[in-house]
C-alpha cells in the first residue's frame, strides 16, 4: 500500500452504526465530542507501524512534524486535471507561506507546479528546489526592491500591489512581467489597487516597454467559490481592456482559499450544535474556527469556481490562463506534528476526573492555538494499547498559562503515560511552522520526510 491512497474512515450497516451507538454511551460526558481525523493511507500506515515512530522519536529527541511529498503530488495532480477536465489553460503556484518544507517545494517542481513567494528567502528556497523562475508568483506588499530585482531576473511574475511598486520596478530598468493585484469591489483590505490606481497603473506601463503587462489579480478571504468566479469575470473584463491598450494581458490569479474537509460532517456538526464552555480546562476559544467539514474542498472547489456561470468558457474563447495559489490545499492529508508526553496530571471537572497533559513541544507549533482558536482534529495516542476513554487536555512545555495545543479535553481512548506519543494528523497546512518559535531556547521541531520504499518505510530529516 503507498502513501497517496485516501482512507475513507467510517462505515455504513447495522453493525457499524450499532458499534457507533455503543461508542457514544462509553464517552464521559465532561469533555467534548470525539472528532477524529481524517486520515489518509500514509498516516494511518505510519500510526500502524510498530517501531518507526518511536525510532523517530527517539533519535530526534523531541517533537517532530512528519511530511508524506507523495501526497502533495497526489493533490497538485487534483488541481491539474480539474483544469484539464474544464478544458482550461491553468497553472498551479503552491502558497509557501503554508509550509516552509524544502521537499513540498521539490515535490512542486517534480510535478510542474509552481510557488507562489512573498519574500527574498522564499524566492532563494524554490529555486533551490528546482523550481523555475518563470513558474514563480511573487505577492506580498510593499516588496523590497532586492526581491523585485531578483523576481525580474528570474522572469518571475510579480503581482504589483502599489503604485511606488511599480515605480521602483520600472526603475530597475530590467526586463519584467507583472500582474496587477485589484482590490475587490466593497472590500476592507489593505492590499491591492483601487479603481483609480488601477487605471493610473495601466498607463504607466508602456505597451512597448521593457515590463509586460501579463494581466491581474485578486485574492478573497474566505471560502466562497462563487465569489472567486464573479471576481475572476471582473479580471477578464481588465484584461480585455488592456488588450485594446496594446498589452497582452493573457493571464488571471485569483488567489487561494481552497478549502480542506479535516472533519466528517457529522462530528463537525456535533461539535458546533453542542458547543459548550464545560468542553474546556480553560476558557474556550473566541476566535472562531475554521471550517473544518468542508464538502467541497480543493481541487472540487476549483471545479466549483471554473463551472460558475461557465467561467471556463470565457476563459476558453478569451485566451486566458488561470491561476491558483492554494496553500493547505495542496498539504491536506500531506503531514502530521507528533509530541512526547513528559507529564500527566489529573484534575476534576463537574466532580468528574480528567488528565492534564504536558508534551514536550509548544503551541507554537500548532498555530491554530495562536488564532484564539482550537485544532480540532483529535490527536491520536500512540502507542495503541487497549484501556478506557479518558477526558484529556494537552498542554505544552513553556511557563505560559495560555501555551496549550488543546484546550477541550479530548475523549483518549485510554489514559497517556510519560513516554507516549500523540499525534497530530494533517498539520501540514499552516499548523505545523508559520508559528513557530524558539522560546525558552528550544529547538524547533525538525521536519521528517517519508516515503514508501515496497513494504516499509523510510525516512530522512528534510533539507531545510
Amino acid at each position: 500500500m503507498g502513501l497517496t491512497d485516501a482512507s475513507s474512515g467510517g462505515g455504513v450497516g447495522g453493525r457499524s452504526a450499532d458499534a457507533a451507538v455503543l461508542r457514544r454511551e462509553a464517552e464521559p460526558t465532561h469533555c467534548a465530542p470525539p472528532m477524529p481525523a481524517r486520515i489518509s493511507a500514509g498516516e494511518q500506515r505510519l500510526i500502524e507501524d510498530q517501531q518507526l515512530l518511536g525510532e523517530i522519536a527517539e533519535v530526534v529527541g523531541g517533537p517532530f512534524h512528519v511530511l508524506f511529498p507523495e501526497r502533495v503530488a497526489v493533490n497538485v495532480t487534483a488541481f491539474q486535471a480539474a483544469f484539464l477536465a474544464a478544458g482550461v489553460d491553468g497553472f498551479v503556484y503552491f502558497g509557501k507561506k503554508a509550509n516552509k518544507a524544502a521537499c513540498v517545494a521539490r515535490a512542486c517542481a517534480e510535478n510542474a507546479a509552481g510557488i507562489d513567494v512573498a519574500s527574498t528567502g522564499e524566492l532563494i528556497a524554490a529555486l533551490a528546489q528546482g523550481v523555475r523562475g518563470e513558474d514563480l508568483m511573487v505577492t506580498g506588499p510593499a516588496k523590497s526592491d532586492e526581491l523585485l530585482w531578483l523576481a525580474a531576473r528570474h522572469r518571475a511574475l510579480i503581482a504589483i500591489d502599489a503604485i511606488d511598486e511599480l515605480d521602483r520596478l520600472a526603475e530597475l530598468g530590467l526586463p519584467a512581467r507583472i500582474l496587477l493585484r485589484v482590490l475587490p469591489g466593497g472590500s476592507t483590505s489593505r492590499f491591492g489597487l483601487d479603481p483609480v490606481e488601477l487605471e493610473q497603473a495601466v498607463q504607466t506601463v508602456a505597451a512597448d516597454g521593457p515590463i509586460t503587462l501579463s494581466g491581474f489579480s485578486f485574492h478573497l478571504s474566505g471560502y466562497d467559490a462563487m465569489a472567486r468566479a464573479e471576481q475572476a469575470v471582473a479580471l477578464v473584463g481588465h484584461c480585455l481592456r488592456a488588450r485594446a491598450d496594446g498589452h497582452p494581458a493573457d493571464t488571471i490569479s485569483i488567489g487561494g482559499g481552497f478549502g480542506v474537509d479535516y472533519l466528517d460532517a457529522d462530528a463537525w456538526a456535533r461539535f458546533q450544535d453542542n458547543l459548550s464552555e464545560s468542553w474546556f480546562h480553560a476558557d474556550p476559544p473566541t476566535g472562531g474556527y475554521y471550517p473544518y467539514h468542508f464538502p467541497v474542498p480543493g481541487a472540487d472547489m476549483l471545479t466549483a469556481v471554473l463551472t460558475h456561470n461557465d467561467l471556463a468558457g470565457l476563459l476558453r474563447d478569451n485566451g486566458i490562463r488561470l491561476g491558483v495559489e492554494p496553500g493547505r490545499a495542496l498539504l491536506d492529508q500531506a503531514g502530521s506534528s507528533v509530541f512526547r508526553v513528559q507529564g500527566v496530571k489529573t484534575r476534576t471537572a463537574q466532580g468528574e476526573p480528567y488528565d492534564i497533559l504536558t508534551v514536550d513541544g509548544t503551541s507554537l507549533s500548532l498555530s491554530e492555538q495562536w488564532f484564539a482558536s482550537e485544532y480540532l482534529p483529535d490527536p491520536v495516542l500512540w502507542p495503541p494499547r487497549s484501556g478506557h476513554p479518558t477526558p484529556t487536555c494537552v498542554g505544552a512545555t513553556t511557563c505560559l498559562e495560555s501555551d496549550l495545543l488543546s484546550r477541550r479535553r479530548i475523549p483518549l481512548p485510554r489514559r497517556a503515560r510519560v513516554g507516549d506519543l500523540l499525534i497530530y494528523p494533517n498539520t501540514a497546512g499552516y499548523q505545523m511552522d508559520s508559528n513557530e518559535s524558539p522560546f525558552h531556547e528550544l529547538p524547533l521541531p525538525p521536519k521528517v520526510v517519508l516515503r514508501a520504499d515496497g513494504d516499509r518505510l523510510r525516512w530522512n530529516l528534510d533539507a531545510r
